[in-house]
C-alpha cells in the first residue's frame, strides 16, 4: 500500500500526462454535446482522456442521466436516487451521432436500479435510433449488470449493437470494496451470456486499486473463459478524497508484460497503459476482431 494519508491523492509519475481540452474540434463536439443537452461519461466520470478523445472528435455518451443509483468506490459519477427518465434521450444521442459522423460509437449509462426494467428499454431505443440516424456506424454499449437478469440484457443484445461490454474493474478479491452494489460473479455470468448469443465482448479492469500481481492472471482467465475478445487495462486514478486510494502505480513495462500475458491467454484485442479506459480509442480496438463487419448476434 501506498505509504499516505487514508485516502490521500498521491502525487503523479512521470508517465501520467493528459491532454488539455482545447482546438476547434475540440469545441465543435462540446457544442454538439451540450446543444443535445446530453450528458457524456468523459464528463462526469472527470476522464483524463477527455482533450485527447474529444480532439480526434469522438466522445462516451452517457444514457439514462447524470444520477447513478450505485455508489462504487471508484467512480466521480454522482450518486443518488435519480428524479426523472429522459424518453426524449435516444433521439438526441442519435442526431449527435450523426451530427458528428462518427464510424464507431460508444455509449454508456449510470445504473438505474428504481427502474423496473433498469433503464433496458431506453438502452433498446437508443440503439435503434442510433442505427436508423447513422447505419454505417458501429456502436459499442457499454453497460450494468442490469442485477443479473438475462432478460434485460437481451433487450440490449437484440437491439443488435455491435460490441457488447461490462467491465469487471478489478480482482476477486476486490470487487466487494469496489463495487459494492455488483457482484463479480454475476458480471462474468452476463459477459458469458452476451458471448453465447453471439455479440462481440468486451471487458475492463482498472490495475493499481488494490490488487496484488498475483491475482490479475486468474481474473484474466477467467474473463477469457467467460468469451470476452477485447481486454482494456489501466490505471486507477483517485478522483477525490472521497473514495478508494491509489494503492500503486503500475508502471508502463508491467501494462506491456500484461497485454502480452492476455494475448497469450487468446484475446483478440488488447488495449493496456497508464491511460487506458474503458472506451479509449475503442474505434481501433474493434478493428483487430477477425472478421468484423458489424452486427454478429444470432439471427
Amino acid at each position: 500500500m501506498t505509504e499516505s494519508a487514508p485516502n490521500a491523492i498521491v502525487r503523479k509519475p512521470s508517465w501520467i500526462r493528459s491532454k488539455l481540452p482545447g482546438g476547434p474540434v475540440y469545441a465543435e463536439v462540446r457544442g454538439i454535446v451540450d446543444g443535445n443537452r446530453l450528458h457524456t461519461v468523459c464528463q462526469s466520470a472527470e476522464c483524463p482522456n477527455m482533450g485527447e478523445c474529444w480532439s480526434r472528435g469522438t466522445a462516451t455518451f452517457m444514457i439514462l442521466g447524470d444520477v447513478c443509483t450505485r455508489a462504487c468506490g471508484f467512480c466521480a459519477v454522482a450518486t443518488g436516487l435519480p428524479t426523472e427518465l429522459d424518453l426524449d434521450e435516444p433521439r438526441r444521442v442519435a442526431e449527435a451521432v450523426a451530427l458528428m459522423k462518427l464510424r464507431h460509437c460508444v455509449i454508456t449509462s449510470v445504473n438505474r436500479d428504481e427502474l423496473a426494467d433498469g433503464g433496458a428499454g431506453v438502452w433498446a431505443a437508443t440503439i435503434r435510433a442510433v442505427k436508423a440516424a447513422s447505419p454505417s456506424t458501429s456502436l459499442e454499449t457499454l453497460t450494468g449488470d442490469f442485477k443479473g437478469r438475462k432478460d434485460l440484457l437481451m433487450q440490449v443484445l437484440e437491439a443488435r449493437p455491435e460490441v457488447y461490454n461490462h467491465n469487471l474493474e478489478t480482482v476477486e478479491r476486490m470487487s466487494r470494496a469496489v463495487r459494492p452494489q455488483a457482484s463479480y460473479a454475476r458480471s462474468l455470468q452476463v459477459l458469458a451470456w452476451a458471448a453465447e448469443e453471439g455479440a462481440v465482448t468486451k471487458s475492463g479492469m482498472m490495475l493499481g486499486i488494490g490488487e496484488r500481481k498475483s491475482e490479475i492472471p486468474d481474473s484474466l482467465r477467467r474473463l477469457r473463459d467467460a468469451g470476452v475478445q477485447i481486454l482494456t487495462l489501466g490505471q486507477y486514478l483517485q478522483p477525490g478524497k472521497q473514495y478508494l486510494p491509489i494503492d500503486r502505480w503500475v508502471t508502463p513495462e508491467e501494462f506491456a508484460d500484461w497485454k502480452s500475458f492476455a494475448l497469450e491467454l487468446g484475446f483478440v484485442s488488447v488495449s493496456s497503459g497508464p491511460m487506458v479506459r474503458s472506451s479509449y480509442h475503442a474505434d481501433e480496438s474493434v478493428k483487430l476482431v477477425p472478421g468484423f463487419e458489424g452486427v454478429s448476434l444470432k439471427q
